[in-house]
C-alpha cells in the first residue's frame, strides 16, 4: 500500500532522511521547510525521486491552516512531526524569549500541524501521526531542562490523542531517538554558561555531547527506516502494531529501561505514603 507523508522539519537530519526513505519505498512526501529554495539544493534527491517541497513553519500562526492545505490536496495520510531543535544550557541563563521559541516550534508547532491534519483524517476515518520525540522526552538530564520540557510535553499530548483518536482510526505513534549522526547537536544553541555554572554538572554533559559530535552510534538512515515499517507495519514494524512508542538506538533503550526501573522503584518506596493520603474508610 501507497502512503502519502508530510514531513516537518524535512531540510535536514532524521527528516530528509525518512523522506528519502519513505519516496525510495514507493510513497509519496510532501517535505516541509521553512525556506524550501535552500533545502532543495541541500537535498536534491528528494525532489529527483518525485517528493515535493511546502513551504510550513511549524513556529508561525499560519501552520495550521498551511497544514491543512498540503493535507488536502496531497491526500496526505502520515504526518511526521520531525521540525525541532534543542536548546542546552542551564534554565538559569535562559531568557524569556529563549523560553517561548523553544516550546513554540517543539510543542506548540506539532499541535498546530496536527489540528490542521485531524479534519481531513477523521474524514477518512484514517491517518497516522508520527511525533519525533526524544530520549530527553524520557529523562531530563542537566542542561537539557528546557528541551526536555518540551519534548515531555509532546509525549504527554500525545499520550491523551493516542486514546482521544482511536474511535476516528487515527494512530499515533511517539518516536524516541537517542543521538544520531546528523547535524542535530551542531545545531544545537543557548547562552554561554555563567560562571556559577562552569565545571558543575551541566557543564561536564554540554562537553561531553559536544565533544561526540558526528561520532554518534545512531545512524539515521536506519532510524528512517524503521520508521517508514513503523508506518506501513511491515518488517520489524510489525512488533510496534498498537504501540504508542518506539525507542530508537542503543542509549534511547537504556535510557528507556533506565526510566522505567527507576519509576518504579519511586513508586514502592512512598507507596505506604500514597495510600495514606486519602479519607478514612
Amino acid at each position: 500500500m501507497s502512503y502519502s507523508w508530510l514531513i516537518t522539519g524535512a531540510s535536514s537530519g532524521l527528516g530528509a532522511a525518512t523522506a528519502l526513505a519513505a519516496l525510495k519505498a514507493g510513497h509519496k512526501v510532501v517535505a516541509g521547510a521553512r525556506n524550501p529554495s535552500k533545502a532543495s539544493e541541500a537535498y536534491s534527491e528528494i525532489e529527483q525521486n518525485g517528493g515535493t517541497w511546502l513551504k510550513l513553519d511549524v513556529s508561525a500562526a499560519d501552520a495550521e491552516p498551511v497544514t491543512a492545505k498540503a493535507v488536502k490536496e496531497h491526500g496526505v495520510n502520515v504526518l511526521v512531526n520531525n521540525a525541532g531543535y534543542a536548546l542546552r544550557g542551564a534554565l538559569e541563563d535562559f531568557s524569556e524569549a529563549e523560553i517561548h521559541d523553544q516550546m513554540e516550534t517543539n510543542f506548540f508547532g506539532p499541535l498546530r500541524t496536527i489540528k490542521g491534519a485531524l479534519p481531513y483524517f477523521r474524514a477518512q476515518k484514517a491517518g497516522t501521526i508520527i511525533n519525533i520525540s526524544s530520549t530527553s522526552g524520557v529523562t531530563g538530564f542537566p542542561g537539557f531542562s528546557l528541551y526536555a520540557a518540551s519534548k515531555f510535553a509532546l509525549e504527554g499530548a500525545s499520550e491523551s490523542l493516542y486514546g482521544e483518536l482511536a474511535p476516528f482510526g487515527i494512530r499515533v505513534l511517539v518516536v524516541q531517538p537517542g543521538a544520531f549522526r546528523t547535524n542535530f547537536q551542531g545545531a544545537g544553541t543557548g547562552p554561554a554558561l555563567s560562571k556559577t555554572y562552569l565545571g558543575t554538572t551541566v557543564d561536564t554533559i554540554l562537553q561531553r555531547v559536544i565533544g561526540n559530535g558526528g561520532k554518534e552510534r545512531g545512524d539515521p538512515d536506519r532510524a528512517a527506516k524503521a520508521i517508514v515499517e513503523a508506518v506501513t507495519y511491515e518488517g520489524d514494524g510489525k512488533a510496534t502494531r498498537d504501540l504508542l512508542r518506539l525507542p530508537l538506538g542503543e542509549d534511547a533503550l537504556a535510557r528507556a529501561k533506565a526510566k522505567t526501573d527507576d519509576f518504579s522503584g519511586n513508586v514502592d518506596r512512598v507507596k505506604h505514603i500514597a495510600q495514606s493520603a486519602v479519607f478514612p474508610a
